[in-house]
């Protein structure tokens, strides 16, 4: 586990075996997005440590998608602590079956060739992300707005599921994009600003498309699910990106 503080004013990123969740604060409260891997949940209690915080703290996590390794500690949170799950209405049904998603291309393909990728492949089996618990109960994204600590705009950005959704933190100027687009692509190991691979991305062009939610938002700091932050504005990331195209 390594916790990155204020990659962004009062957002603070732990990263789990190359997969990055967020511990935001507001109010005197925490808002958590994502959920990492199923032993997330002992960074989780380190994480609060290293912050001088508790988990009576959480208020609310909120899932930018429904893949397995996203959903980590969810159901633990919940059931254990309270803690309230919210996730777009078209990916709730991965909160019960998370490797049951959609993909445009076969997977097989990038587990033989890309050799890139496989130490991400094998910390993601160390830390068992294929089997996170389901979700019993979810609270579902319908608005742009939710009432969480950080005060959060919620951004539709299907593509990479059909119910992707991204995090716009206006006064803080930043954007947690989820897997909406990453700078680092687990599946084949590249290292720049792109969506992800076909092997885990139901539909590339639209994924492609919602990229200008992003840059309308004009943010300087993009926060993502898989490698390091990006600092140079929303808008030359989506270039970056759409240069780089499906792969």
């Amino acid at each position: 586990m390594v916790l990155k503080k204020n990659v962004a004013d009062g957002i603070h990123c732990v990263e789990d075996s190359y997969v990055n969740w967020f511990i935001i604060e507001g109010d005197g409260k925490l808002t958590i997005v994502d959920a990492g891997l199923p032993t997330s949940w002992q960074s989780l209690q380190q994480a609060l440590d290293e912050l001088g915080r508790q988990p009576k703290d959480i208020e609310a996590l909120l899932l930018t998608h429904g893949h397995f390794d996203h959903l980590g500690f969810a159901e633990q949170l919940r059931s254990e602590i309270g803690v309230p799950v919210y996730i777009h209405d078209n990916d709730v049904p991965l909160t019960q079956n998370p490797r049951q998603y959609g993909r445009a291309r076969p997977l097989t393909w990038y587990l033989l060739t890309q050799v890139k990728a496989m130490p991400m492949v094998a910390g993601f089996v160390k830390n068992r992300a294929w089997w996170p618990k389901p979700i019993k109960e979810v609270r579902r994204i319908r608005d742009d707005k939710l009432d969480v600590p950080g005060g959060p705009r919620v951004l539709f950005t299907p593509g990479h599921t059909l119910g992707h959704c991204a995090f716009h933190f206006p006064e803080r100027d930043t954007v947690i994009a989820g897997d909406a687009v990453v700078t680092l692509n687990p599946y084949r190991g590249t290292r720049t600003p792109q969506i992800i691979s076909g092997a885990a991305t139901v539909d590339p062009e639209r994924a492609l498309e919602s990229l200008s939610v992003l840059a309308d938002t004009g943010a300087r700091t993009v926060l993502t699910g898989h490698g390091e932050a990006w600092s140079d504005g929303a808008e030359r990331m989506v270039e970056l990106a759409r240069q780089h195209g499906p792969s």
